[in-house]
């Protein structure tokens, strides 16, 4: 079976931005949405992103719940489970498609300067640093970043990224346009 994932990160409470990537998964026709921490929460450094409403976010991604996989970020907390009907305080997780294996986690625990120890061909996917990225890591890991869906840094764009096809692919959440993409089969 043909299996096509999504990766986003750093929702941060916005309903604006929230509502774009439900939109934006429905159009990918992803098998799964793997969301990679802080989905409701703005945390001390962050300004307020736009249309800041967590309890609509919560009503979003309740929609899609059994589409979702998800990791606990770093401003994400016991009481935004309390309010999420599906898990999301787990520190990392493993998925595969059609053999391609992620070691999915937020970033503020492992990332691209201390990632996990990975098997040859594994990719380490964060969120947390707000910045898309890709790049290769000793002992033949390697490490992508999706960006922020609500609160890009350095003047990237909203952001996610879609795996299809033994490639990565990050796109603009605002416009659905490719700005980077990476093969994994090399």
């Amino acid at each position: 079976m043909h299996e096509k994932l999504m990766f986003a990160s750093d929702i941060h409470g916005s309903a604006f931005w929230c509502e774009k990537l439900v939109e934006a998964f429905k159009k990918e026709n992803a098998t799964k949405l793997v969301l990679l921490g802080d989905l409701l929460y703005h945390g001390p450094r962050n300004p307020f992103p736009d249309g800041y409403a967590p309890m609509k976010v919560v009503e979003l991604l309740s929609e899609i719940k059994e589409k979702l996989v998800c990791v606990r970020g770093n401003c994400d907390s016991e009481v935004d489970q309390m309010v999420l009907p599906f898990p999301m305080m787990a520190d990392y997780a493993l998925v595969t498609a059609n053999s391609q294996k992620f070691y999915v986690t937020h970033g503020h625990l492992h990332g691209e300067t201390n990632p996990p120890p990975l098997e040859k061909g594994e990719v380490l996917f964060n969120g947390h640093t707000h910045f898309p990225t890709f790049s290769e890591l000793n002992g033949g890991g390697r490490y992508a970043n999706c960006g922020s869906v609500a609160l890009p840094k350095d003047g990237t764009p909203h952001s996610y990224v879609v795996y299809e096809n033994g490639a990565l692919t990050w796109k603009d959440l605002a416009t659905g346009e490719t700005f980077k993409t990476c093969s994994l089969d090399s």
